[in-house]
């Protein structure tokens, strides 16, 4: 008796070890899962940054607000009759001087 029990608990653990292990088993099941929801969390963030984006074409196409702001932020350009002002800062933890901007318009 003692004999069949421990052949049908090897018998078990045989028919066991490829759920475990095997193609399409439970660990395979679980790395997946997670990869799924990495997956899933990166397209969260993805569709975030696409949803500012259109929002910004939007914005470009239909105004000359959004155009000027552009212009004014990654180019530097000033309107006319506008004086310029810049402010430098300097960052007493650093030699390299910190550059602050500030625009003023010029009423005549």
């Amino acid at each position: 008796m003692k004999s069949l029990a421990i052949v049908l608990m090897m018998l078990i653990a045989l028919i066991q070890f490829p759920l475990w292990t095997g193609k399409g088993g439970w660990l395979q099941v679980h790395t997946i899962e997670q990869d799924i929801i990495q997956t899933q969390e990166e397209n969260l963030k993805l569709q975030n940054r696409n949803m500012i984006f259109h929002a910004e074409i939007n914005d470009l196409k239909q105004g000359t607000d959004a155009i000027e702001e552009r212009a004014r932020n990654d180019i530097g350009m000033i309107k006319k009759n506008e004086i310029f002002f810049q402010i430098v800062e300097t960052n007493p933890t650093s030699t390299i001087p910190s550059a602050g901007f500030a625009r003023a318009n010029q009423t005549r």
